[in-house]
């Protein structure tokens, strides 16, 4: 059978067959993957990427109870969503603990791109972080996000902020409200939104950003980091550049660690 390597995700299997699998053969596979996985409740198939900017995916049940709702774990938290309405990558698991084991004492923390709140949950879970602020353009995300919160007993430690990262940056900085970490793990788009977190940067702030670039070009992207910085003249320090792990053939998702020096 000419199946890809399928992903567990809580009590559902994602599996991406190629395209010449048969129907016959593709419930045979997902039968056989229920009676061998006691926790395993629900196989679905791939029939998508994520689209857009939502990130959102196309799935259909294969196999096992009708849904698309998955019950998570992982860092000592729980987190329930919808595979095809929302975003969600176990693969950032150990992006998440490093980011939270990172955060100091009494921080304030503010976490773009924040889907159902992953990030914002574990760094709140697993640091002595003071607040974390948690921002997401999908409603339907920001509802689970509200749900995890809950779940996680942190609703007195994280809050959801719903909208645009930019029109969410605008407001923030009409208030003054500035942050000592910002978060960034964006999806794969044109605007790197380094200005708006800069908005919201003070002397110290200390930055996370994600990007996704072919290897040989990790270089191109600190140099586009330096001069959105220099354009919005402020002083950074790059601190650490890292892989973070491929997403396809020589290409990256890489994390930029940078502080703000003024």
């Amino acid at each position: 059978m000419n199946q890809r390597a399928f992903s567990v995700m809580g009590n559902i299997v994602i599996v991406n067959f190629s395209k010449d699998v048969k129907k016959q053969e593709k419930l045979k596979f997902a039968k056989e993957i229920l009676s061998k996985n006691k926790s395993v409740t629900t196989v679905l198939e791939k029939s998508g990427n994520f689209k857009g900017r939502l990130r959102k995916q196309e799935t259909k049940v294969l196999g096992g109870v009708k849904t698309k709702e998955v019950l998570y774990k992982e860092n000592g938290c729980i987190f329930r969503f919808n595979i095809d309405e929302t975003y969600f990558s176990p693969r950032l698991s150990n992006e998440r603990k490093e980011i939270s084991n990172l955060i100091k004492k009494n921080e304030e923390v503010f976490v773009g791109f924040a889907g159902v709140a992953p990030f914002s949950i574990v760094i709140a879970k697993n640091s002595l972080a003071k607040k974390v602020y948690s921002n997401e353009l999908n409603r339907k995300a920001n509802k689970y996000g509200e749900e995890n919160v809950v779940r996680n007993k942190l609703k007195e430690k994280v809050e959801i902020i719903s909208g645009d990262f930019k029109k969410v940056a605008l407001k923030l900085k009409s208030k003054r409200k500035k942050f000592d970490v910002i978060v960034m793990p964006r999806p794969q788009l044109k605007d790197s939104f380094l200005s708006e977190a800069l908005s919201l940067s003070k002397k110290g702030t200390r930055i996370y950003y994600y990007d996704f670039c072919k290897i040989e070009e990790i270089n191109k992207k600190v140099d586009m980091v330096e001069e959105v910085a220099r354009k919005n003249k402020r002083k950074i320090k790059i601190t650490k550049v890292k892989n973070a792990g491929e997403i396809a053939p020589y290409k990256a998702r890489i994390r930029i660690d940078f502080e703000v020096k003024n």
